[in-house]
């Protein structure tokens, strides 16, 4: 009875041996295999930057590649803007009849080349406003034409000379009523008259290709007022001299401009002139042109337009204009 019963319990003991070892064993792995347990480095795959060994090959006949360089670049813009109005005559609410026309052209040339560089921008503005009853009046009349040939000196300074001229079109009125309350015009100013033409050197700031900032220590500007007769009705007369047609000055000019896209088909240009004459320099002349334009699309654009201006050879305090078109472009890249 007692061998039956140790023979029992050397069988439980027989069985129960294995799994007991098994599970010693494998718990010892298990932290033997912790301890060699790596992780790969970040880089598991190093790659080595090949060595280049440039070499020269000389073409037979290079000519028969026709290869050029153009340093040229240009921007074309023409622009046109039609505004029309029209109301029965038992139009409750009141209204006048009105056409407006408006149109520009705007060309840009820039040449780069190592350390010269040549820019040329012309702009041509005329608008023109015709109300039923009326007298057509002006709403854009400009001529500007500016040119400058820089060298450059630094990463972001240039050496400059430049040439400028701007006039206008037609004819400007000022308009007023008779005692019998029929409209009537008296002239301001017309072609050459004024005229100015401003030659300019300095040095030149353009740490980005849309901003500039020139600072002409050297400046002379002439006032063309060709239409003797014109400070009978206009006795400014544009600074110059009754029965002159001619005014030279020396000033300290500076003059910046921003022009980018600053959001999609957003783009911001302005333009800023500071004008001081050495014998008056407390009477600086001042003009800021802005306009922000949008493109609806490949062809269509608004724009609106901004001018605030001080000079004292034509007004005694600022003068300001304001405009908004919408209208067809068309631009050509080269």
């Amino acid at each position: 009875m007692i061998n039956r019963f140790l023979t029992v319990i050397f069988i439980l003991l027989g069985c129960a041996y294995p799994s007991f070892s098994q599970n010693t064993v494998s718990q010892s792995d298990s932290i033997i295999l912790q301890n060699l347990k790596q992780f790969p480095r970040k880089n598991t795959l190093p790659v080595r930057r090949p060595v280049l060994f440039p070499e020269i090959v000389k073409l037979s006949d290079a000519s028969s590649l026709d290869l050029k360089v153009n340093y040229w670049r240009s921007l074309t813009a023409f622009g046109l803007n039609v505004n029309q109005a029209s109301f029965s005559d038992n139009w409750g609410a009141g209204g006048v009849n009105s056409l407006a026309l408006g149109g520009q052209i705007s060309y840009k040339t820039d040449y780069t080349k190592e350390d010269k560089n040549f820019v040329s921008e012309l702009i041509l503005q005329y608008g023109k406003l015709k109300n039923r009853n009326q007298m057509a009046r002006k709403t854009a009349d400009r001529i500007f034409w500016d040119n400058k040939v820089a060298l450059k000196l630094s990463q972001s300074w240039y050496f400059f000379g430049s040439v400028n001229f701007e006039s206008q079109f037609d004819m400007g009125y000022s308009f007023s009523k008779d005692a019998q309350g029929n409209e009537k015009r008296t002239l301001l100013s017309r072609f050459m008259a004024p005229g100015y033409l401003t030659e300019s050197f300095g040095f030149e700031y353009k740490p980005v290709k849309y901003f500039f900032l020139r600072i002409g220590t050297g400046t002379a500007r002439q006032t063309f007022v060709l239409d003797k007769e014109l400070y009978k009705t206009n006795p400014k007369n544009f600074g110059v001299t009754h029965g002159n047609t001619f005014r030279n000055e020396l000033a300290f000019q500076v003059v910046s401009s921003f022009d980018k896209e600053i959001a999609k088909n957003l783009t911001l240009k302005s333009r800023y002139s500071m004008f001081a004459n050495y014998e008056k320099l407390s009477s600086i002349d001042n003009r800021l042109d802005v306009t922000l334009s949008a493109s609806v699309n490949k062809m269509v654009n608004v724009s609106l337009s901004g001018i605030i201006l001080y000079d004292d050879d034509t007004a005694n305090k600022i003068q300001a204009s304001q405009a908004m078109a919408f209208g067809l472009i068309y631009k050509l890249a080269k």
